[in-house]
């Protein structure tokens, strides 16, 4: 059971960190159920100057 939260959480960390590297402006949510990560949402704003 470890074993499967342990691969769960190093996935949802791979993915984060993909997003961090183009994300400039905005925020990132997990969704967690039943201590899984389920879902990650990304909300990017573009800011016009």
């Amino acid at each position: 059971m470890a074993d499967k939260r342990t691969e769960n959480i190093n996935l949802a960390l791979e993915h984060v960190r993909e997003i961090l590297t183009t994300l400039q402006h905005g925020s990132i949510t997990l969704i967690v159920q039943n201590s899984y990560v389920v879902q990650i949402d990304k909300n990017e704003k573009i800011r016009l100057r």
